[in-house]
């Protein structure tokens, strides 16, 4: 089975085109030659494939996935020693509203919209 990586895959639209390592014409694939479980592509992915003599060129039977694509999100996390400081941060801010409300005070929307920014942002870093 040929090797080879993603040039293109667009989820949304179902398809795209691999490069084959040996050179030559891309391979056309359908989100249908996707292994189960798998719904796209990332650009750069290395993988193996089953090639088929299509109407319009050739088209990617079945893919197997040869390495995980590289996880972006990961690569822009936020170290330990700067997560300790926005969380102590955000205590302190939270500390803050939390005093008002015990005053029966709601935070004003420009502070709450802040903080509600900062909470977001917080937790997209968690969920890494």
């Amino acid at each position: 089975m040929p090797t080879g990586k993603v040039r293109y895959y667009d989820a949304e639209k179902g398809f795209g085109f691999l490069s084959k390592d040996e050179g030559g014409d891309d391979v056309f694939v359908r989100a249908s030659a996707l292994p189960e479980g798998v719904t796209s592509l990332k650009r750069g992915q290395k993988v193996e494939f089953g090639v088929v003599d299509g109407k319009r060129g050739e088209q990617a039977l079945s893919i197997h996935l040869l390495e995980a694509p590289p996880s972006l999100s990961k690569a822009s996390r936020k170290s330990p020693d700067a997560m300790a400081v926005i969380v102590e941060d955000l205590i302190k801010m939270l500390d803050g509203i939390g005093n008002g409300y015990r005053r029966g005070r709601y935070a004003d929307p420009k502070t709450s919209g802040k903080v509600a920014a900062v909470l977001r942002a917080v937790a997209d870093e968690l969920e890494l």
